[in-house]
């Protein structure tokens, strides 16, 4: 919906799984950490390396290599966009923000923070319409067992400088998203 206003958006979890592929950096520590059993077809089997890094208790190991290429090459990309054009108004959308440990001085890489909620089952019914099918209960688990990993949004809210609550419909949120638009560009204006 940013980027329908004119924002450029980053996506930290397309920037990885470009930085995931075959032949980078990042898949071959990933592979020497986890093991070709994460490798199917030549390509880390996504479902059993998040097995492996959800169920095994290894999530910050395999974080320890994706976050830190990612917020590295999120800056390269920012800074492209922001030479082309110095009004830019860009968005990176990350679900880990506040959860990496990997990304020290995160709050001063922003302006600003704006954090979009839901409720929990809301988020579980997201999480298992994802995952494209399967064992309904064990998607359900995992779901939960991934946010039980994360800061309760009230807490992430505190920090931040703009909520938009993703629990009714769709016209209400795009409403919502449109009036953070206006904000930030009113603030974009007034430090211009």
């Amino acid at each position: 919906m940013m980027s329908e206003l004119g924002a450029q958006v980053l996506s930290a979890d397309e920037i990885a799984r470009g930085l995931m592929e075959p032949g980078t950096n990042v898949f071959d520590s990933i592979v020497a950490k986890f093991g070709r059993g994460a490798v199917k077809e030549g390509r880390l089997d996504r479902p059993e390396l998040a097995r492996l890094a959800f169920a095994g208790g290894r999530v910050e190991e395999l974080n320890a290599i994706v976050h830190p290429a990612t917020i590295a090459l999120q800056s390269e990309l920012m800074d492209a966009i922001f030479a082309s054009d110095a009004d830019a108004v860009v968005v990176v959308e990350s679900a880990l923000i506040f959860e990496t440990t990997h990304g020290d001085g995160w709050r001063e890489r922003f302006d600003r923070m704006l954090l979009v909620t839901a409720p929990e089952r809301l988020k579980v019914e997201r999480f298992v319409a994802r995952s494209g099918g399967g064992d309904r209960a064990a998607l359900e688990a995992e779901a939960k067992r991934r946010l039980a990993r994360m800061i309760p949004d009230d807490v992430k809210a505190a920090q931040c400088d703009f909520v938009i609550a993703n629990d009714t419909s769709l016209d209400k949120l795009r409403l919502r998203v449109r009036e953070v638009w206006q904000e930030l560009t009113a603030q974009r204006q007034l430090q211009g």
